[in-house]
């Protein structure tokens, strides 16, 4: 587990565990991410409305299996910055800790450790989440026109012959704002609620994970959401219509107004929430199963 009570597992275990939790999570809630992604691109258009709206018109135009659009591409980005920004996290906290500290981290430095290791990870990922977005946004076809991105192999290939192999970290700055954000909304709440609901006598339990999870996601999509929006609108701009950030959060703000950037609030909650209680749940058990392998 990610909070700090417990035994703690080696890096590498900690690693594999980390990104099954976080491949599992996103393949059970990709099609609510890609509703987040249509909704937050979407601009002088009504045509997606709320998160199950979206859904059913991107499964009734493109069908269903469209709903798992990047699942490919996320999944690598899962092992990646789901294996490093997790599995990192407890040993850069007890760093900045330091060896000699007893009891529950304050929350500083819980924060300060998920900052560190969301740059990190998505320095090494950023591709990955690139050819999601790149894939998730491609929207239904006219017929006989072949897709621009095939599969996330090919993907990588033709944005690095197009746009050059830097092409493939577009949106490297509000990508590692957006994820050291989130990472840190994410972690050290989720560390924080379960060291607190723990303190209060209760089990740490399914209940509490799930709890926990739930309040992660939340604090996550209040905190991370502008950002999120604009790094989904600079990853996905093709025609250049941005020249950066600030570019993009002017424009933004001064052309659909500030609330633009809450666009795909409650899909983007209803993702993160529940990815986190898949992820942390995950995560919990896995841990398990290698703590009690060792204790053999």
């Amino acid at each position: 587990m990610v909070a700090s009570s417990g035994p703690s597992l080696p890096l590498p275990q900690m690693f594999v565990s980390s990104a099954i939790a976080a491949c599992t999570a996103e393949a059970l809630t990709l099609p609510l991410d890609t509703a987040k992604v249509r909704l937050q691109l979407q601009s002088g258009s009504s045509k997606y409305k709320g998160m199950l709206g979206t859904v059913m018109t991107i499964a009734r135009e493109e069908g269903p299996s469209s709903l798992w659009k990047g699942l490919e591409p996320g999944l690598h980005r899962q092992c990646l910055f789901g294996g490093l920004r997790i599995g990192l996290y407890e040993p850069v906290r007890n760093l900045y800790v330091g060896s000699d500290f007893k009891g529950d981290p304050p929350l500083h430095l819980k924060i300060a450790a998920g900052l560190t290791t969301g740059a990190l990870g998505i320095i090494v990922a950023s591709p990955t989440d690139l050819v999601k977005v790149r894939m998730q946004s491609e929207g239904k076809l006219a017929e006989g026109v072949a897709k621009k991105y095939p599969s996330a192999v090919a993907a990588y290939g033709i944005i690095a012959k197009e746009e050059g192999v830097l092409g493939l970290w577009k949106g490297l700055g509000p990508n590692i704002a957006r994820n050291a954000i989130i990472n840190a909304a994410e972690l050290a709440s989720y560390d924080q609620i379960k060291q607190s609901m723990l303190g209060m006598g209760m089990k740490d339990d399914i209940k509490t994970h799930i709890v926990s999870g739930l309040g992660a996601g939340f604090v996550a999509v209040c905190i991370g959401s502008p950002v999120d929006v604009v790094k989904s609108r600079i990853m996905g701009d093709r025609a250049g219509r941005f020249t950066g950030v600030l570019d993009c959060f002017v424009k933004t703000a001064r052309t659909e107004g500030v609330f633009a950037f809450y666009k795909g609030f409650v899909p983007n909650f209803g993702r993160l929430g529940s990815w986190n209680v898949a992820m942390f749940l995950t995560l919990e058990q896995v841990k398990k199963l290698f703590i009690a392998k060792e204790q053999h």
